[in-house]
């Protein structure tokens, strides 16, 4: 955990002790964290029947050339027909949440206007969908053997495929995913 003893901007992954199967082998982009909630972005499960492209087309956003692919993640089972844009902070709104340094989070539609266009922030991934999080209720998890927490690496949330995103996360914390076991156990 960070100073503040809370997770905003670093990654959290889920452990095979989690017991729920909407996050199996997760990796989270915790975007929010205090005493009273926590809210993240699952960033490494893209979704199967749904892109860019259709996306824009099911808002009504017309756009004469899409100059941008951007992955259509599934991003946490709340909410999940709300959009979020998870992307560099070279780009923020006044609606933006800056996370950290480099990390910010809009959900508004002129961003993805913006990413369609070609324009926008220099790195971007859109996710319909968080994960949320009442008072303690994370805490309680992780304390459970629940959630790994690791600092985040932005060539992982940004330039890394998807798939791959969780495996790097854990060898740069030299966890063999070979080795993880399902029964949790405290010392």
């Amino acid at each position: 955990m960070s100073k503040s003893g809370f997770l905003t901007g670093q990654f959290l992954m889920a452990m095979p002790s989690i017991g729920d199967d909407r996050f199996d082998r997760t990796l989270i982009y915790m975007c929010a964290h205090s005493s009273d909630r926590a809210m993240g972005i699952v960033i490494n499960k893209v979704h199967s029947d749904l892109d860019f492209e259709g996306l824009l087309a099911q808002l009504d956003i017309e756009v004469d050339d899409v100059a941008r692919d951007v992955a259509v993640h599934a991003g946490g089972p709340v909410e999940p027909g709300r959009g979020f844009v998870l992307h560099s902070a070279d780009y923020v709104q006044d609606s933006s949440l800056v996370v950290s340094e480099t990390v910010a989070l809009t959900a508004t539609v002129d961003i993805l206007k913006e990413l369609a266009t070609g324009r926008g922030p220099r790195n971007a991934m859109l996710a319909l969908g968080y994960a949320g999080w009442s008072s303690g209720q994370l805490e309680n998890e992780l304390s459970n053997n629940a959630w790994l927490t690791a600092a985040s690496d932005d060539e992982i949330l940004f330039n890394t495929d998807a798939e791959q995103k969780y495996p790097r996360t854990m060898a740069m914390l030299g966890i063999d995913l070979s080795m993880l076991s399902s029964e949790a156990g405290h010392a």
